[in-house]
């Protein structure tokens, strides 16, 4: 795939994938495009030489593709399909002095102060009641319908000084100008004709990605992190051939801690490589022993008007390339990183080594949370970016692009492990 098609697609993956639920739907429609075959975690199996695909929850999804000859380990990347936005409460739309507003509650850690005077639209589930069955439908409104307004500098004259936004407060958004809650039911009606039971239904910006920049290097979006990781995984995924078993897992809830049905901390992506090795006949714990999992997920670029922020040693650049990130809760380790460094190094992909300060708490990764349940050698890799998880987010589109390079050789490569002694 050549830079400028991968530029193109990656924004318009950016403009579907507004939630966790429209990703995954997103996902699905492009392994379907390329012979990908659902499977259904109830069913049993029988497996051969193909490619295939498992949804769980409607928010998560694990890919996978089998070689022709017997493979010996699994290549994973993992990545998290869910963003920071405002989570809707349910039976929460209320009318107070003349405007139809609408309770949220924050998902994830939200930069509050990105989210004031944007305009939002509504994507997510709705669970459809019909005839005492229950459907799920993903759905998205896509144009603008709430806006969270900010006080103005004459009523707030702290506010350039005193950032503290109360989330139960000054996040709540407005949907219109009325005393009619009957507003309300027409935008869910616009989701659905059917009778809605419940939803789980996110405010998001539906703003464009832009580039600027001389060269366009800038990439202003919503959702840079962490949806640039999916579609650079996906990307890889399904445009590489390899003679490991690929595997591609993109997870929800990890802005919330992962330990959910769904999420990085549940038994997902383990009880799927046992499946996939009773059906082949492979020992599952000497496939794990030669397997490598890569979790790519965002990290910070040296801020232009805060550079105390970042490590002296271990700043990170726009447009110099992906990170490996090596960090007190991070997975990566000298071994894990040589790895990567060596694919790089002889194929001229850029990357930066990324250290944060010990002053200031880094996140916690899926690698690490996969590892309790699925333990393999490991590595945590990333772009750089600014703003993260404001409701716009800035970046180098040149990095994602090294990233989607990497990933793409590693699934090429088979890594050979006999002891201490690593070849390609």
């Amino acid at each position: 795939m050549n830079k400028n098609s991968f530029n193109n697609e990656l924004l318009d993956f950016i403009n579907k994938s507004t939630c966790s639920f429209t990703c995954i739907d997103e996902i699905k429609k492009i392994l379907n495009k390329n012979g990908y075959k659902q499977l259904l975690e109830t069913d049993k199996w029988q497996l051969n030489a193909n490619k295939y695909y498992i949804i769980r929850n409607d928010a998560s999804i694990i890919a996978f593709e089998i070689p022709k000859n017997k493979a010996k380990s699994f290549s994973i990347i993992t990545t998290h399909s869910d963003t920071p936005s405002l989570l809707l409460k349910p039976d929460g739309n209320y009318i107070k002095d003349n405007y139809l507003k609408h309770n949220i509650m924050p998902y994830g850690g939200l930069l509050n102060y990105g989210w004031l005077d944007h305009p939002l639209s509504l994507a997510g589930r709705i669970i459809i009641k019909n005839n005492n069955k229950l459907y799920t439908k993903i759905v998205d409104y896509k144009k603008p319908c709430l806006i969270v307004p900010s006080v103005a500098i004459h009523q707030n004259d702290s506010a350039n000084s005193n950032l503290d936004i109360n989330m139960q407060v000054d996040l709540q958004p407005i949907l219109s100008i009325t005393n009619n809650k009957n507003v309300w039911q027409k935008i869910l009606k616009k989701l659905s004709n059917e009778f809605i039971i419940d939803y789980d239904l996110y405010a998001y910006n539906p703003e464009s990605p832009k580039l600027i920049g001389e060269k366009k290097e800038l990439l202003i979006s919503p959702r840079i992190d962490n949806i640039t990781s999916v579609f650079s995984a996906l990307q890889s995924f399904i445009n590489t051939k390899s003679n490991n078993i690929k595997v591609m897992c993109s997870f929800n809830t990890e802005e919330i801690g992962s330990l959910t049905i769904d999420g990085a901390d549940s038994n997902f992506l383990i009880d799927i490589l046992k499946k996939i090795a009773a059906n082949l006949d492979m020992d599952i714990t000497s496939t794990l022993a030669n397997s490598f999992i890569i979790n790519s997920d965002n990290t910070h670029a040296v801020h232009p008007n805060h550079s105390e922020y970042s490590d002296d040693t271990g700043k990170l650049f726009l447009n110099k390339g992906f990170a490996i990130i090596k960090e007190e809760q991070s997975t990566t380790n000298a071994l894990s990183s040589s790895i990567i460094k060596t694919i790089c190094d002889s194929n001229n992909i850029k990357y930066q080594n990324s250290t944060s300060k010990n002053d200031l708490s880094s996140g916690s990764t899926l690698s690490a949370i996969s590892l309790r349940h699925v333990s393999v050698l490991s590595l945590d890799v990333g772009i750089a970016q600014l703003a993260m998880h404001s409701s716009v987010e800035i970046c180098s589109i040149n990095d994602i692009f090294e990233l989607y390079k990497m990933m793409s050789l590693f699934y090429k490569t088979i890594i050979n492990r006999k002891g201490n002694n690593i070849s390609f």
